[in-house]
C-alpha cells in the first residue's frame, strides 16, 4: 500500500521542488518509504506537526492542503461570517504553509485575514476574536526542532479547536485526496479577487493596547531603569515584544544578535525551548557582560517565555515556569490589592500538573484557583464559561508549567508578549523598593515551605512508540503501584474516570504520597514521551531534591 503511495507521489508533476530530489533519493529504501508513507500525519486538537519532507507522513504543501479542505468542510458548515484568520512563524516553509492554506480557503469561498509578516499565537488568537472568524490557522511548531513544522488549528473563540470540532475536521481530511482532493487557487489570485486580505493595523495596536492595558502599576517601568537581554530565539517574539516593552518605557533593551532576526534553521540551539539552559546560553553571556537585571527569551512562535534573573552575587540563575507562575501570581494579586484594582471574586486557572504552591499563594489573597487539564485550550475553556456568565473581569491570571502564562482574557491561549512585559514590570518594580525577583521567590518558599517541582521525560521513537506508552499506562492502571522509594501512596486520581474529577477524560495518573509529595504521569499530546512531574516539599532544597531523586529512580524501572 505504501509502496503505491510512492510511487504516485514520485510520478506526480509536484509543485514543491524540495520533494522531487527527496523522493528520487529513497527509492528501493523500503525503510525510508514506510517512514514517509506507511501513515498520515494525524489532526488531532493540536492540530499537525511533523518532520518536512515528503509524504502524508511529512509536512509540505498537500498535508496542508488536505487539513485545510477538511477545515474548510467544517467551516461552511458554521454560518456566522465565514472567516479564518492566519498567522505563521519563523520556521522553515511557515510562510508558504500559510499561503496554501489560504490559497485553498479562498478556493472554497471563504475569507481569509492573514498577517503580512510573521506574528506569534497570540496575534493569531486575537485576530480570530477581532474578526469574529469562524476558526484560526497558526503555522509553528512551537519549539520542536528546525526539521519540524506544523498547523494548529484554532475555534471561533480563539481557543485551539476542540476535540469534537478537530474530530470532524479529520474525519473531512480522510475523505479527501492528498494531492489533488483539495479545492486550490494561487494566493495572488485569492488577494485580486478580495478573499484574502491582510489583518490591519487597527487590529495589532488592539492587541498591544489589550496587553497594555494589564499592567499592573503602569508608568512605573519609565523611571526604574531596569536593564534587559532579551532573544526571540530567532523567531516572531521580536517585533511584538520589543514594541511594548518600549510602550512602558524599558528602553535598555540588548537584543542577542545572533538570535535577533528569523532564521527557520535556528542554528544557535538546535531545540529552540526556552524551557532549556543550551537555548538561553548566549543570552546568559551577554547579560553577564552587559550586567543586565534580567535576561529572557520567547520560543518561536512566542506564546512561552523563559527568564534567567540576576542574583545578589552577580550569577544568573534560571527560573522555572512553576517558580514564574507562582511570582507573577503572588505579584499581580499584591499590586492589584495594592492599587484597588482587584476584581470581585477574583479567578486564577492553573493546569493539574503546575506546582501546588500556587494554589497556596492563591488562597492567601483570597482569590480561586481553579485546576484543568494540560493544554491552554482549558485555561481558554475557563475564561469562556467566565465571560458566558458576564464576569469575564474576575480572570486575573492563567498559567501552565511548561512556561505558558495569561493575564486577562483578550486572547485565549498562551502570550509570551504579555509575560514578557508582566515580568519586567515585575522585575522593574522589585528593583525599585530595593529588591529583586530572587529575593521574593526566596520570601515565597520562606512563608509558604520550599517547595520542588521537576519534570522528566522518557522518549519512545519510532513506529511502535505510541503502542509502548500506551501499554505503560494500561500497566499503572492494572496493577497500582503502593508506594515509591518507600513513600507510600495515599491517593491516585485518574483523570480517565470524568464522574470522579469533574473534569473531561484525560490520560494522567496523579498520585498522592503520604508525606504531601505527588507524582503525576501523562504521555506528552504532541511528541512520543510520557512525562513525570514530581512535587516535593522540604525545610530547604537539598532535602526536597533528595525526595525527588528517589521517586526518580522509582520510576525509571516502571518506564522503562
Amino acid at each position: 500500500m505504501y509502496q503505491d503511495d510512492y510511487k504516485r507521489w514520485l510520478a506526480a508533476d509536484l509543485e514543491d521542488a524540495d520533494l522531487k530530489p527527496e523522493l528520487a533519493r529513497i527509492e528501493g529504501n523500503d525503510e525510508e518509504i514506510k517512514d514517509r508513507f506507511a501513515v498520515a500525519l494525524k489532526f488531532g486538537t493540536a492540530g499537525l506537526r511533523g518532520v518536512l519532507g515528503a509524504g502524508t507522513n511529512r509536512m509540505n504543501i498537500y498535508v496542508v492542503r488536505q487539513a485545510t479542505q477538511g477545515l474548510a468542510n467544517w467551516v461552511k458548515t458554521q454560518g456566522g461570517n465565514q472567516t479564518v484568520a492566519i498567522s505563521y512563524d519563523s520556521r522553515l516553509k511557515s510562510d508558504v504553509f500559510a499561503k496554501t492554506a489560504a490559497g485553498v480557503l479562498a478556493a472554497n469561498g471563504i475569507k481569509v485575514r492573514i498577517y503580512d509578516a510573521l506574528m506569534p499565537v497570540p496575534a493569531l488568537s486575537f485576530a480570530t476574536r477581532y474578526y469574529q472568524c469562524n476558526a484560526g490557522i497558526m503555522v509553528t511548531a512551537s519549539h520542536n526542532p528546525a526539521k519540524y513544522n506544523g498547523y494548529k488549528a484554532y475555534g471561533p473563540d480563539g481557543c485551539q479547536m476542540t476535540d469534537d470540532a478537530a474530530a470532524i475536521v479529520y474525519a473531512e481530511i480522510q475523505k479527501t485526496d492528498v494531492l489533488d482532493g483539495a479545492k486550490y487557487i494561487s494566493f495572488a489570485e485569492g488577494v485580486e479577487n478580495g478573499l484574502i486580505r491582510f489583518v490591519g493595523d487597527d487590529c495589532k495596536k488592539a492587541l498591544y493596547d489589550a496587553i497594555e492595558s494589564r499592567q499592573v502599576r503602569p508608568g512605573l517601568c519609565k523611571t526604574a531603569g531596569l536593564k534587559l537581554v532579551y532573544s526571540p530565539l530567532n523567531g516572531s517574539g521580536l517585533v511584538p515584544v520589543t514594541h511594548v516593552l518600549n510602550d512602558m518605557g524599558i528602553t535598555d533593551v540588548t537584543i542577542v544578535p545572533e538570535q535577533e532576526y528569523p532564521n527557520g534553521y535556528f542554528t544557535t540551539c538546535s531545540y529552540p525551548n526556552p524551557e532549556i539552559y543550551a537555548a538561553l546560553e548566549l543570552g546568559l553571556k551577554l547579560a553577564e557582560e552587559v550586567g543586565a537585571d534580567l535576561m529572557l527569551a520567547t520560543d518561536p512562535d512566542a506564546d512561552r517565555v523563559g527568564i534567567a534573573m540576576k542574583c545578589p552575587d552577580g550569577t544568573y540563575e534560571l527560573v522555572s515556569g512553576n517558580e514564574m507562575g507562582v511570582l507573577l501570581l503572588d505579584y499581580i494579586c499584591a499590586g492589584r490589592i495594592e492599587k484597588g484594582t482587584m476584581p470581585k471574586n477574583p479567578v486564577a486557572v492553573k493546569s493539574i500538573v503546575s506546582t501546588p504552591l500556587a494554589d497556596a499563594v492563591a488562597a492567601h489573597y483570597g482569590v480561586e484557583m481553579r485546576n484543568v487539564l494540560t493544554g491552554f485550550k482549558w485555561i481558554g475553556d475557563q475564561i469562556a464559561s467566565l465571560e458566558a456568565a458576564g464576569e469575564v473581569d474576575r480572570f486575573i491570571f492563567g498559567f501552565e508549567e511548561s512556561y505558558g502564562y495569561l493575564a486577562g482574557p483578550y486572547v485565549r491561549d498562551k502570550d509570551a508578549i504579555i509575560g514578557s512585559m508582566l515580568i519586567c514590570e515585575m522585575a522593574a518594580y522589585y528593583r525599585s523598593i530595593g529588591s529583586s525577583i530572587k529575593q521574593r521567590l526566596e520570601e515565597i518558599y520562606a512563608e509558604y515551605g520550599r517547595y520542588l517541582n521537576k519534570v522528566d521525560s522518557f522518549e519512545f521513537p519510532g513506529l511502535t512508540g505510541m503502542d509502548k506508552m500506551s501499554g505503560i499506562m494500561q500497566g499503572l492502571r492494572d496493577n497500582p503501584p503502593a508506594e515509591f522509594a518507600g513513600n507510600k501512596v495515599v491517593k491516585v486520581t485518574d483523570y480517565k474516570k470524568s464522574e470522579e474529577t469533574g473534569l473531561p477524560a484525560a490520560n494522567v495518573l496523579i498520585y498522592g504520597l503520604e508525606d504531601g509529595a505527588t507524582v503525576v504521569v501523562r504521555p506528552s499530546g504532541t511528541e512520543p514521551k510520557i512525562k513525570t512531574y514530581f512535587t516535593t516539599l522540604g525545610k530547604d532544597l537539598a532535602e526536597a531534591q533528595a525526595e525527588k531523586d528517589k521517586l526518580a529512580e522509582a520510576m525509571k524501572p516502571i518506564l522503562a
